[in-house]
């Protein structure tokens, strides 16, 4: 099975790994020779379909599948457009994609935060077209919620300004055939001081059973009212009054499925390959655990770092055992000055999991002569 992936950044560093472990080629394109997927990739062509069709459906005529790892409108029209009628299954559904609207989830019984102003200080501003933390703003007043919609105004987007819910943050990833729709694993998304996601737990004891229930529910039943036709995953806070939606994404995500795949075994872009060719499930979860957990070293200091900081590799593998890990995605070399690292490690349980983590940690800190070591996180959670 060879997969194109198109777009070398994080959801292609995720989308090459993920092929990897299902045993997949993975033919990576990117407009940026610098792009890191390309590196990893079994193959990689540095060009931009949007301009350089022919060569683009060169590509993917020798592939089994296209499958996008990008945020770009344009570039995600033009591969639809292009694909369509070839024969080439698009693991992309571009209209549930563009469908991104809390009425949506209020009709499926989502439970949403509250909007401005109704809800008050403080709030979250965000862009509305976005993924991750870019363009996202923390209010506590109007001087800082201005600030906020300037910055998405600056990204052309629209904003969404929407009560600030506290607790933990979770992710959960469903897959849909256009009628049906299958919720897959709850994990758990830990955010560095920029709100930015610098860690992912995966393991059973994430929220209660009955809210993973329900999150599960949640989730399949939004995916059924957008016919989704591919994957998405829905981001929520488990608040002291229950679970809060905050937003959901039809594209594949970055470094939750990894987690998931490293701690259950399931695979979520078999499923989406799968899904795609009609082939009936065989995921079954193993019931393990996983963290995955990125790391900046630079001059002596290593740190926690949110996903656009780990963003800045170059050229990394992917290692096996690299400082007792399970898994590492990394630049790292032995004396280098600055690199940077995914670090994933996994057990029976959380707590195995854990150690091994810390484990990992001490022995970079150790082997590679870190003078300064520090963990920062949000101001407000």
């Amino acid at each position: 099975m060879r997969i194109a992936i198109v777009g070398g950044a994080l959801q292609g560093m995720e989308a090459v790994y993920l092929s990897e472990r299902a045993g997949f080629e993975a033919v990576v394109i990117d407009k940026r020779p610098d792009a890191p997927a390309l590196a990893l990739a079994k193959e990689a062509y540095v060009l931009d379909p949007t301009k350089d069709v022919d060569r683009a459906m060169k590509v993917f005529g020798d592939c089994d599948a296209v499958l996008p790892a990008c945020e770009e409108l344009d570039l995600l029209e033009t591969l639809n457009s292009n694909l369509k009628g070839t024969g080439i299954p698009f693991l992309f559904d571009m209209r549930s994609y563009k469908e991104r609207s809390n009425i949506l989830m209020e009709e499926a019984g989502v439970p949403i935060p509250k909007p401005w102003p109704e809800c008050g200080f403080p709030v979250i501003v965000k862009p509305s077209c976005q993924s991750g933390s870019i363009g996202v703003t923390a209010a506590k007043n109007e001087v800082e919620r201005l600030a906020g919609l300037k910055k998405v105004a600056e990204l052309k987007d629209v904003p969404i300004i929407q009560e600030f819910v506290s607790g933990k943050s979770v992710s959960i990833e469903a897959i849909g055939n256009g009628k049906k729709a299958r919720s897959y694993v709850t994990t758990e998304v830990i955010l560095d001081s920029k709100y930015d996601c610098k860690m992912v737990r995966c393991n059973s004891n994430i929220i209660s059973s009955e809210k993973d229930m329900l999150l599960r529910d949640v989730c399949k039943k939004a995916a059924e009212a957008m016919h989704l036709n591919a994957l998405m995953d829905m981001e929520a806070i488990d608040t002291p009054n229950g679970l809060r939606v905050l937003e959901i994404d039809a594209r594949i995500p970055s470094q939750t499925p990894a987690a998931i795949e490293a701690g259950t075994g399931i695979n979520l872009l078999k499923e989406l390959v799968d899904c795609a060719m009609m082939k009936k499930s065989t995921a079954i979860n193993t019931g393990g655990a996983s963290v995955y957990e990125h790391y900046a070293f630079k001059d002596g200091v290593l740190c926690t770092s949110g996903e656009k900081v780990f963003g800045r590799v170059r050229n990394p593998k992917i290692h096996t055992g690299l400082f007792g890990s399970d898994k590492m995605i990394t630049d790292y070399e032995p004396g280098k000055k600055e690199w940077y690292a995914t670090v994933i490690t996994k057990g029976r349980d959380e707590a195995e999991a854990d150690k091994k983590r810390l484990i990992v940690r001490e022995r970079m800190i150790h082997e590679s002569n870190v003078k300064i070591f520090y963990d920062d996180s949000p101001e407000m959670v």
